[in-house]
């Protein structure tokens, strides 16, 4: 195999106006309305025609039977850039690295990248029909259908392996809804504690109610551009530092315990000139908290195998000893589809901006953010990561 090259910096690039369109818990509009509603907030931050964005990068479930191209007739663009990015949960930093080096390029100024999906009373009956060909095949036939029952396998496992407990995975759930009532636009509005988690209604062992995500409609969405892009339109932004993506990592492991950011995640640290003692706070995916520990572990935060442990040393909340998910996450903010690969991006943007309100964590600088998505029916095969920073590091 020949030697991979040195990967060039994303020095210049740089992310601004991030936009989260508050949730629903039921929507009657489809997923195209809430693009649209994301779209012009985005142009309204920006101060410019949403037609001035020359590349668009969409996400989403809900939108069928129409791609990106559609929607560029639909909302009136005319993009020289275009992508559609079907990866759930790793949607967001997948769309961040393709756009960045388009813009080092010259080959787009500035790209809108917007994640959104409605959810009316059967989108995720429907969704769930038709998400994976190879789940449809494997699991299906035997009564299991959804990601619950997969990643009920993959935290069972985890647990016998590592001595994980319930209690630790509640003890990240109460941090986050701790977090969550400081966000004004989380679905979760009522205080968690443990005993009310370890308390709660099975859903799939060893996952009881607040374990799982719940769906809802909502979008999240933010810019892509030079920095002298950015300066030119007065607008505050953060700096790209570093940023991997992996896919179908580790396919020979039984079941999966780690995901693809340990085979990059030197990269991600060595482009940044970063170590993970340096980074300020962590938004992970955590559309269930053994995948949150699992980052813990596999973006060397922790050893593998000592996330239980990390968990215990550490306080989870904004003004705890490793901030963590500090808008809530999508356990307490709620899961609007394909926009979960995007809410961390968003929060991290704006904790960097000093624009968090009631989440801000105090004296940041540096931030990292993690994606992971498409489970088929054992694993999870996309997980993403990025390193921001705030403009003036």
């Amino acid at each position: 195999m020949t030697a991979s090259r040195p990967r060039k910096s994303y020095d210049g690039v740089v992310l601004a106006v991030p936009v989260a369109v508050p949730y629903e818990r039921y929507s009657i509009e489809s997923a195209h309305w809430w693009i649209g509603r994301a779209l012009r907030t985005l142009a309204d931050g920006a101060g410019i025609s949403h037609r001035e964005f020359d590349g668009f990068a969409v996400s989403s479930f809900t939108m069928g039977p129409d791609a990106a191209i559609a929607l560029t007739q639909h909302f009136g663009l005319t993009p020289r850039w275009l992508d559609h990015l079907p990866m759930g949960g790793a949607s967001g930093i997948v769309s961040i690295r393709r756009a960045a080096r388009a813009v080092q390029a010259g080959d787009v100024n500035i790209v809108a990248c917007v994640a959104a999906d409605t959810n009316q009373v059967d989108t995720f009956r429907k969704t769930l029909a038709s998400f994976s060909r190879f789940a449809q095949d494997a699991s299906y036939p035997y009564g299991a259908g959804g990601p619950n029952a997969s990643f009920a396998l993959i935290a069972r496992a985890y647990m016998d392996r590592y001595g994980a407990t319930r209690e630790d995975f509640g003890k990240l759930c109460v941090a986050q809804r701790d977090n969550a009532l400081r966000y004004p636009h989380a679905l979760m509005k009522k205080p968690l504690t443990l005993e009310q988690y370890m308390s709660a209604r099975p859903i799939a062992e060893p996952f009881h109610l607040f374990d799982c995500v719940m769906p809802c409609a909502g979008a999240e969405a933010f810019l892509v551009m030079r920095e002298e892009t950015a300066v030119s339109l007065g607008l505050p932004f953060v700096r790209l530092l570093s940023a991997i993506e992996r896919h179908n990592a580790f396919p020979d492991d039984a079941v999966q315990m780690r995901g693809g950011w340990v085979m990059d995640r030197d990269e991600l640290y060595g482009m940044a000139s970063l170590t993970p003692d340096d980074i300020d706070f962590v938004q992970t995916y955590d559309d269930y908290p053994v995948i949150s520990m699992m980052q813990f572990e596999d973006l060397g935060f922790c050893g593998k195998g000592e996330g239980p442990d990390f968990v215990r040393q550490h306080t989870f909340t904004i003004d705890g000893s490793f901030p963590h998910n500090t808008s809530g996450g999508q356990l307490s903010v709620g899961q609007a589809g394909a926009a979960g690969g995007h809410l961390g991006i968003v929060e991290a943007m704006r904790q960097l901006l000093g624009s968090a309100g009631g989440t801000q964590v105090a004296d940041v600088k540096v931030g990292l953010v993690s994606g992971f998505g498409m489970i088929n029916y054992d694993r999870g095969l996309a997980s993403a990561a990025a390193i921001l920073a705030r403009q003036s590091v």
